[in-house]
This record gives C-alpha cells, sequence and structure tokens, in this order.
C-alpha cells in the first residue's frame, strides 16, 4: 500500500487532519451517500470530456450507459430495483486515441464503484437520500478558467486531485472503520491510486506549454479546503466542528 500511496502523498500539499478522521466512526453513513455521488460525478466528468474530444456515437453510448446509474442517484428508480437490474456493459471497439481509451477505462471503473457503494449500503441498511454537497468541488471548480482549452485543463488538473484525495482518504479511514468495509476502500485504493495521473496526462496533453504551475495553483487551494474549517462533513470536506 505505500508504494500505491507515495506518489499521492507527494502530490497533495498536505494530509487529512486528524480532527476529520476523528469523525469518521460517526459519519459512516453520510459518508456512503456522499461517496457514491462522487464516484458518480467522476463518471459523468469523463464523459463530458469524451464528449469533447471523443465521437459523437462513442459519447452517446456512454450517456445511454449512464442512464440507469443517474436514474437511482436522483430518484427516479430505487435503490432495490437498480440493484436488480441486469446492467449492460457496453463493449467498445479498440481503436481509439489513448486518451479516449483512458476515459472509457475510467467510465468503467467509477461506475462499477458506484455500483458496489450502493450495494454496501443496502447490505447495511443504509438509505440513499438526497444530500448536498460540500464546498470542496465547487470551489476548485470556481477557479477554473474560463475559456478553452484552459478551461478543460483546469478542470483536469481538478479532476487530478478529487482522485487523489479520494484514495489518500481510502487510506487514511481504514483504521477507523470495520473491517468489511476497510477491505473494500483498501481495494478502491489499489484499482484507483493512478488515475490522478491518468488526469494530468490528459491535461498535459491538451497544454501547448508545461502545466506545472497550474497543477501547484490548484495543490495550494485544495490543501486550505482541506485543513480549514468547513461547513458540513462530507468525503472531501475540511473539517467540521464536533458542535455542528
Amino acid at each position: 500500500m505505500e508504494s500505491l500511496l507515495q506518489p499521492i502523498r507527494t502530490f497533495l500539499h498536505t494530509t487529512t487532519p486528524a480532527a476529520w478522521l476523528a469523525q469518521v466512526p460517526q459519519q459512516q453513513q453520510v459518508l456512503l451517500v456522499d461517496h457514491a455521488n462522487c464516484e458518480l460525478k467522476a463518471a459523468q466528468a469523463a464523459v463530458r470530456i469524451l464528449k469533447l474530444y471523443g465521437p459523437t456515437e462513442l459519447s452517446q453510448q456512454c450517456l445511454n450507459y449512464l442512464k440507469p446509474y443517474e436514474d437511482v442517484a436522483y430518484g427516479r428508480i430505487p435503490v432495490e430495483r437498480f440493484l436488480a437490474m441486469r446492467l449492460a456493459r457496453p463493449t467498445f471497439s479498440s481503436d481509439h486515441s489513448p486518451m479516449v481509451e483512458k476515459l472509457l477505462l475510467l467510465i468503467r471503473e467509477e461506475l462499477h464503484h458506484f455500483h458496489q457503494v450502493l450495494t454496501i449500503m443496502a447490505a447495511r441498511g443504509v438509505a440513499y437520500p438526497y444530500q448536498s454537497s460540500s464546498r470542496y468541488a465547487a470551489t476548485l471548480h470556481r477557479a477554473c478558467r474560463h475559456h478553452e482549452p484552459q478551461r478543460q485543463i483546469d478542470m483536469l488538473i481538478v479532476g487530478a486531485y478529487i482522485e487523489a484525495r479520494s484514495c489518500e482518504r481510502f487510506a487514511a479511514m481504514v483504521p477507523y472503520i470495520d473491517e468489511e468495509l476497510g477491505a473494500f476502500y483498501t481495494s478502491l485504493l489499489r484499482s484507483e491510486a493512478r488515475h490522478f495521473e491518468d488526469y494530468l496526462q490528459l491535461a498535459q496533453q491538451l497544454s501547448d506549454e508545461p502545466i506545472d504551475e497550474r497543477v501547484t495553483e490548484f495543490g495550494r487551494l485544495e490543501a486550505q479546503l482541506i485543513d480549514s474549517v468547513d461547513d458540513c462533513y462530507r468525503f472531501h470536506s475540511g473539517v467540521v466542528p464536533l458542535a455542528q
């Protein structure tokens, strides 16, 4: 595990505060719901990028692939029905660019993990209600430039930090949760540890100049969000005072 975590820790500008970790045992249901939402959002983000840089028919295929997952997330179908569905896993042709191939792999993995989280929630009797997001992703996205391709480059850098922070927290949470859930988060770390590097590579491919400066700027902002006081406890939130 340490070999997987070392590049992530080098990339991130701060580690998860002990005060955030101390609340994990009491906040497991909140974290599971938010984690499910995060996995879906990651898949949706990859599909949005694919719509810009991939073939039209492929992006439509991915939108169709997303639909049942979005239906359960948005309350259009109940969780029980979703988990009982025979979800088709589309077969994509293999004649795409390396960028498109990485995006397709990300979409598959994120939706698979979304399904896994909902399965765990159902087994534990955890409902899947609407739950607001923390300020984390919205604040990072607001810092993105507004013109293309710079906006998309920034969005990919943001995606890299979200993925890296997720993995850092997968590992950090293990001592605070039960063995079954700990094994699940360890497995996610193993499968997602390189995602942040994929996002950075995609960002650099779109840029005519080095992206190091922008990566550092977003790293500082991300660390500020993690280390500062937040108003709601979520998977990527900062520290929330116990009184809240």
